[in-house]
């Protein structure tokens, strides 16, 4: 897309600073806040009326590769693991949250796991590998609900709740980004929190088996404030975004880093400018990531430290691959890919 064209959609970028570069998915009345970047060339969106498409070239042409009959659910993860084989979630309570399994492209769709508890309501999933993946709901019992696979997908069970910390009260995760819910290496998953008096992140060093909650400086409350999105660049060093995610509400100290695996957080020193819903470390980068949200994108180029403004236009949810292939989805049908 010309510079020109993008900027009067309303995506202004700073002199010398990456910028988001539209791409065209003819799906205006879909909200994309499931994202999996494969590459530069390959990525898939999931979102409303249980749409989900996948690009192979860069995003010059999408495929409706929705699974069928899922046009009443609302995706809002997904995790790719090439340009075949994706695993999406759909959010809701009670059946609206299922699992859809694919080998193929979107060609053909299993559904792996149906809710059938009606206190249930998952957010998020990641994966650790091609194998091991877990999923997580708001409290049920008092706790946070953890679902497991070991095998990519294909079936799911329920983990023991002993090791979970009980849940404050008020307090959930926000299928926002699909971001509440992220791993790094081969064992160690974050979960984030809000809705209650504390904004918290709980860190399992197990596959989600035990967990240990720590508060973070970023402000919780009802009916919707605290960490909406994380980003770990490894098992140490992680990103906490969020704030209120209600239009024209003030979201100060939206923003916060661990350097000790999220045994702690500090607060950013200069918060992004609003309510964000996103976040991912550039590919390869120590100190650089972006955060997302309705109102534009952040860039931090020292860890989190501190954030500056870089682009006005709305997204959802921002995801990176290895190849330096960034992307980042929302509303109105909106994706772009991050150009230098």
């Amino acid at each position: 897309m010309p510079a020109q064209a993008q900027r009067a959609q309303g995506a202004e970028a700073r002199d010398g600073a990456p910028h988001w570069s539209l791409k065209d998915t003819g799906t205006p009345d879909v909200r994309f806040r499931g994202l999996a970047a494969v590459g530069r060339g390959t990525a898939w969106v999931a979102g409303t009326r249980g749409t989900v498409l996948r690009t192979t070239d860069g995003g010059r042409t999408w495929r409706n590769v929705s699974p069928p009959g899922a046009g009443e659910l609302q995706f809002r993860d997904i995790e790719a693991f090439n340009a075949r084989r994706a695993v999406v979630l759909a959010i809701g309570e009670g059946e609206a949250s299922r699992v859809y399994r694919t080998d193929d492209g979107g060609a053909t769709w299993t559904e792996s796991f149906r809710n059938t508890d009606a206190r249930a309501f998952y957010d998020c999933l990641t994966f650790f590998d091609h194998r091991h993946g877990l999923a997580m709901s708001d409290p049920v019992d008092g706790k946070f609900r953890i679902l497991s696979t070991r095998d990519g997908g294909r079936s799911w069970t329920v983990l023991p709740d002993a090791g979970m910390p009980p849940a404050l009260d008020g307090e959930a995760g926000f299928a926002a980004s699909g971001q509440c819910l992220v791993s790094s290496g081969p064992k160690d998953v974050w979960l984030a929190t809000g809705g209650a008096a504390r904004a918290r992140v709980l860190h399992s060093a197990d596959r989600g088996r035990t967990w240990k909650a720590t508060d973070t400086p970023v402000p919780g409350g009802d009916p919707a404030r605290g960490v909406f999105a994380l980003a770990f660049r490894d098992r140490s060093h992680g990103l906490a975004v969020g704030g209120d995610f209600r239009p024209g509400q003030p979201s100060a100290d939206a923003a916060a880093r661990t350097s000790d695996g999220g045994r702690s957080w500090r607060p950013a020193a200069a918060s992004p400018a609003a309510y964000r819903s996103g976040v991912a470390w550039l590919p390869h980068s120590r100190t650089a990531a972006l955060a997302v949200g309705p109102t534009g994108t952040d860039l931090t180029t020292d860890a989190g430290r501190t954030w500056r403004t870089v682009d006005t236009g709305s997204y959802d949810t921002v995801d990176c691959a290895r190849d330096h292939g960034c992307w980042a989805a929302g509303e109105k049908g909106r994706v772009a890919r991050l150009e230098h």
